[in-house]
């Protein structure tokens, strides 16, 4: 019988949020993303946005949801339950939940975070969900790349394109 390792313990269906997170430390920060190929610069990212506030919780899009953001067809290339185990064995990560909307904003207005951070690609003001964590009080942060590496990039390399 297979037991599974500790850190799937902090994969949450999204129905059970509310429980987990009223167990969680406090300020949370709230980040969201595909998280396909797992790489330095995510991982760079996720423990920025966790020193931003005490927990961490990642929502990954489906597949569903990620197949509609436009990146191909045959993306992800991990499924969603492989992407939520891989991030839920990060030190950084306190939470891993998942979404089926193309945008995370239904989530963001259940959960309530006290901190949003996204990758440097986004502008502060196109952020999803930053007009409403700003208008509780919460921060809203664009964190910088530090390593510059993308899934997109990688797989043309692999795949011989570039």
């Amino acid at each position: 019988m297979h037991t599974p390792p500790p850190f799937e313990r902090k994969i949450c269906p999204p129905p059970d949020l509310p429980s987990r997170l009223a167990r969680v430390a406090r300020p949370l920060v709230f980040t969201n993303g595909v998280f396909d190929l797992l790489h330095r610069g995510h991982v760079t990212y996720l423990a920025q946005a966790r020193a931003l506030g005490a927990s961490l919780l990642v929502a990954v899009n489906s597949d569903a949801s990620a197949r509609r953001l436009g990146k191909g067809a045959e993306r992800p290339l991990n499924a969603l339950e492989d992407r939520l185990a891989v991030l839920a064995a990060l030190e950084a990560v306190t939470l891993v939940t998942w979404f089926e909307e193309e945008t995370p904003l239904a989530l963001i207005l259940a959960v309530k975070p006290d901190v949003l951070a996204k990758g440097g690609d986004w502008k502060q003001e196109a952020i999803v969900g930053a007009k409403e964590v700003a208008g509780w009080g919460g921060a809203v942060h664009s964190i910088p790349f530090v390593h510059q590496r993308s899934t997109t990039v990688l797989i043309n390399r692999i795949r011989g394109k570039s």
